[in-house]
Order: structure tokens, then C-alpha cells, then sequence
């Protein structure tokens, strides 16, 4: 359910000299935690905006933010700290 599966996504991040991404979702447990989890593990910096996320169901909802919390391999935010710091650079 990686976004990185199947697709160029990491070439093309490369490609640009990207290191880390920003990610929001409609499907934190499906698709937006196995996302983070694969990029951290192809050497990138995931950051999450938690207020642009939602998950179709609650409680596994909950447990992805509490396993990425726990997990510690990507930057969890909000979309108005991510607006802070790309308007100050």
C-alpha cells in the first residue's frame, strides 16, 4: 500500500535531490503509514502533516499515530508549522 511500490516516486525524488517528503492522507492506516514506513526505509525523511491525515477507521487510526510516534523515523507536524518554515526560506 506504499506509495513507493510499483511507481518512480523514489527515482524522481532522487532525481530532484530530495531527502524527505510531506505527507498527508485520507487513509492514515492504509496507505499513509506503510508510505512513511517504506520511505524511511529507502533512506528518506518522511514528515507528516497530523492535521491534513484522516483515517477510515478510528482505533487503527490511533494505533498508526501511536506507532509512528513510537517508531521515530519521520517528522510528525502540523500543516501550519510546514507553512512556517518553507515561507521563511
Amino acid at each position: 500500500m506504499s506509495a513507493f511500490e510499483g511507481a518512480p516516486l523514489q527515482i524522481i525524488l532522487r532525481d530532484c535531490g530530495l531527502t524527505s517528503f510531506i505527507i498527508v492522507g485520507v487513509a492514515t492506516e492504509i496507505g499513509t503509514e506503510p508510505t512513511v514506513r517504506h520511505g524511511a526505509d529507502l533512506g528518506f525523511i518522511p514528515v507528516v502533516a497530523k492535521d491534513a491525515c484522516e483515517a477510515g477507521d478510528q482505533g487503527a487510526g490511533q494505533r498508526t499515530w501511536i506507532n509512528l510516534e513510537h517508531m521515530g523515523d519521520a517528522i510528525i507536524t502540523t500543516t501550519d508549522d510546514i507553512l512556517q518554515v518553507l515561507t521563511t526560506m
